[in-house]
């Protein structure tokens, strides 16, 4: 939602700053743009369908399935040794404050590939991390967004 923002704002500020090619436009087109702008910024600030979300919660510790592998694996391979137990960092960086701003795709090459420098290893020849990493990306953007609360997780009722 976060980086909707800043698009807008710099869609906005760009839009802004445009002359027109002629010395005056008429009305009707400055209706037009204006409905433009309009439409540019619903687009930025809708929230995701329900087919778009990464992962289902209610009352913050029942998730869906996906989402809930996702958590199993980050337990099963002690990712809070660096991450720490509520995703806050320790040795690790906070990953409740890195998901605000890492895209799913960096957070996958992180994971698989490492970043030795840093002390964080590569987990790429892990079956489980590989066949988890979308629902692993899904858990912690919920602790990211603030929607899934730290602790032990169980499915939603069906």
């Amino acid at each position: 939602m976060t980086m909707r923002i800043v698009i807008l704002a710099v869609i906005c500020l760009s839009l802004a700053s445009c002359k027109p090619k002629e010395k005056e436009s008429s009305a009707p087109e400055k209706i037009a743009s204006t409905e433009k702008a309009v439409k540019l910024i619903k687009t930025a600030t809708e929230v995701p369908s329900t087919a778009e979300k990464l992962y289902t919660v209610v009352d913050g510790d029942k998730v869906d399935n996906n989402t809930l592998n996702g958590w199993r694996t980050w337990r099963a391979l002690a990712c809070e040794r660096c991450h720490g137990a509520q995703q806050e960092g320790l040795v690790g960086p906070s990953l409740v404050n890195s998901l605000k701003v890492l895209s799913k795709d960096d957070f996958k090459k992180t994971v698989l590939n490492g970043r030795m420098e840093k002390g964080m290893p590569n987990f790429g020849g892990s079956k489980q991390v590989i066949d988890n990493i979308d629902y692993l990306y899904a858990y912690l953007k919920g602790r990211s967004d603030g929607n899934i609360k730290p602790g032990r997780l169980q499915a939603i009722e069906q």
